[in-house]
């Protein structure tokens, strides 16, 4: 074992060295930052300013955009400064709640998209029961059971993370505080950690996206049994949005974690990192105002509203 010292700091490497590029991906990350807050942020004020979109399938999506917003802040801002500045310091508190926030807020997504799903399921193979089983109080338990879940699963896997010895240096390869990196560093076996971090990741997110594929199946056996081809189109509009978003998540997400930390190759770990951190949370209200109508009439009704005003 390494000569074991008390790490106050770690440095993030961020991208190394760039020959220049620094300032362009600058550039392109701000950009698509703004474009994530501005999307979600019109989204949740035309949602709580629209009677019309206050629906269950509006209210799991307000949370949704919500979440979005901290989700990617939770790693964009530390990272730009990063790409300016170069390798960035940051404390050991710091690095242990950005690991937190960042591994709940996954979480939580996993959740919120599961029951985004079942809302879906309800409304479109139990349309007559539908307003009494997805009620306010159906809304208010799926999406609060989905926050809190979200913010007591990386308690056990952070708490192990951070209480191995570290020995290995303080430089992060990484432009966050993320799991397999932070490992590298410490000087006793982490094979509990990986195996008890493994085992929780599998759970909170095989099973959200099982009952995801579940709920959408059964949409899909119902959908083909509505005889018209306009009826089966307006059926699948409703939920095509929601679904193209699983597809981006999942697929990002698992790309990453799918691979065993030993085959990790830092370079790729980061750009398949940049796709669920940065690049996903700016497609998904691009995804949800332009594929929904209902969405795209409220902006307008918002937007001529403020128009009067002035």
């Amino acid at each position: 074992m390494g000569n074991v010292t008390m790490i106050k700091e770690f440095l993030l490497l961020g991208f190394g060295s760039l020959h220049g590029l620094q300032f362009f991906l600058f550039g392109l990350f701000l950009g698509i930052y703004m474009v994530t807050l501005m999307g979600n942020i019109v989204i949740l004020t035309v949602i709580c300013s629209d009677r019309s979109l206050q629906t269950p399938m509006y209210f799991f999506l307000s949370n949704f955009s919500f979440l979005e917003i901290w989700y990617t802040s939770s790693i964009t801002p530390k990272m730009l400064k990063s790409l300016l500045l170069g390798p960035e310091a940051i404390s050991f508190a710091a690095c242990v709640a950005q690991f937190y926030f960042f591994g709940s807020m996954a979480v939580v997504e996993c959740f919120l998209l599961a029951a985004m799903s079942y809302d879906r399921y309800l409304a479109i193979c139990s349309p007559l029961h539908y307003p009494s089983l997805m009620n306010l109080c159906t809304c208010v338990l799926l999406a609060g059971g989905s926050w809190l879940g979200g913010f007591l699963t990386p308690v056990v896997t952070v708490t192990m993370t951070f209480q191995l010895p570290f020995c290995s240096g303080y430089e992060i390869d990484h432009f966050f505080c993320d799991l397999a990196p932070v490992l590298k560093l410490a000087c006793s076996d982490s094979a509990t950690v990986e195996m008890t971090t493994f085992l929780m990741a599998s759970f909170v997110t095989l099973v959200p996206f099982l009952l995801t594929i579940a709920s959408y199946v059964h949409i899909v056996v119902a959908v083909l049994r509505i005889p018209s081809a306009a009826g089966k189109q307006r059926a699948f509009s409703t939920c095509s949005s929601h679904l193209i978003v699983v597809t981006l998540y999942y697929g990002t997400l698992g790309t990453v974690y799918a691979i065993p930390t030993a085959t990790h190759i830092a370079a790729l770990n980061k750009i398949f990192s940049l796709l669920y951190t940065i690049v996903t949370p700016m497609i998904n209200p691009i995804v949800y105002s332009l594929r929904n109508k209902d969405v795209k009439k409220a902006v307008k009704r918002l937007l001529s509203q403020w128009a009067c005003a002035k």
